[in-house]
């Protein structure tokens, strides 16, 4: 076996789909599947399916010539990396799921379990658009907000796998009402769907946030109010963050970010407009797309497999 032969099994699982890769250690992907969740069969169903799918992988490795040496599996909600459990779930219906044992049990191969958005970070700050920046800040903007601080290439857990809910900062407190049951969220205010969703209400007609975005940018006046609320918000969030984390890059992931410079320039605007002594952090694009999670899985994966062989 040389090191070319090698390759971790990576999943990542989302309330719809899971992208499923075998990556190399370098980062290359040299075989990439999808696959359906279908988390309304149950919880039990979607594990079945995550470990039959994590075993065919392997096999086709073996198939091509490969050596599988490890597993990464990435899941939303809140993740116990230490414990390899995926303590709650609410697109995918876990509730402590030992998903890592479980993995490891039926591969016969290291295993980690992370958060999706935290290993999507790690992705980003190692091979993505904040590589070599040493400290970044990933925040994943979709029909939620998460973020990941990335410190030389280690994402922060938190004490209790909770660590980067940047969504559930308050920015608005007489704003609209989360769905973690509190008003004035970053997410209730800046997320996609809370994009959507307040120009709806507006206007009586649905929309979705690049329908907004496009909207605003050929000078519609009620689409121009409501994007420009939420980027302000967002950069209320941001700048809390900064605050807190000192970060040299902020990397903007999830589809709200594929509205380019319509959000990067006024965001960018707005940001630095809101610090005073607070060094002002690069802001870019992801660049990994959606790739980055199961990138991210094996990266993980790979930490786990040089602790497990020190």
């Amino acid at each position: 076996m040389t090191p070319g032969d090698e390759v971790v099994v990576a999943l990542d699982v989302g309330g719809t789909g899971m992208k499923c890769a075998l990556v190399r250690p370098d980062g290359a992907t040299v075989h990439a599947e999808r696959h359906a969740t279908d988390a309304a069969r149950g919880p039990e169903a979607v594990v079945g399916t995550i470990l039959d799918v994590a075993e065919g992988l392997a096999g086709k490795a073996r198939a091509d010539g490969r050596t599988p040496v490890a597993c990464g599996i990435a899941v939303p909600g809140v993740v116990d990396e230490a414990r390899g459990v995926a303590v709650w779930s609410a697109n995918v219906g876990f509730r402590d799921v030992h998903l890592r044992d479980l993995a490891r049990e039926r591969l016969g191969l290291p295993t980690a379990l992370g958060h999706d958005v935290r290993v999507g970070g790690l992705a980003e700050a190692r091979l993505g658009a904040g590589r070599d920046a040493g400290h970044v800040l990933f925040v994943a903007i979709g029909t939620g907000i998460a973020a990941a601080h990335v410190v030389d290439g280690s994402a922060a857990v938190g004490a209790h796998g909770a660590a980067g809910e940047i969504g559930h900062i308050l920015v608005r407190p007489d704003g609209p009402r989360c769905g973690c049951g509190r008003p004035g969220c970053l997410e209730a205010l800046a997320s996609a769907s809370a994009i959507g969703r307040r120009y709806a209400e507006l206007s009586g007609a649905p929309a979705t946030a690049a329908e907004v975005a496009d909207r605003a940018a050929a000078g519609e006046p009620l689409a121009g109010r409501v994007w420009g609320e939420a980027v302000e918000a967002l950069a209320d969030g941001l700048a809390t963050g900064q605050a807190l984390f000192d970060v040299a890059t902020i990397v903007i992931g999830g589809g709200l970010a594929q509205a380019g410079p319509r959000l990067f320039d006024p965001l960018g605007t707005a940001l630095r407009e809101r610090l005073t002594f607070h060094r002002e952090p690069r802001l870019v694009a992801a660049a990994l797309g959606d790739e980055a999670g199961c990138l991210g899985a094996a990266l993980l994966a790979l930490d786990t497999l040089a602790k497990e062989s020190r």
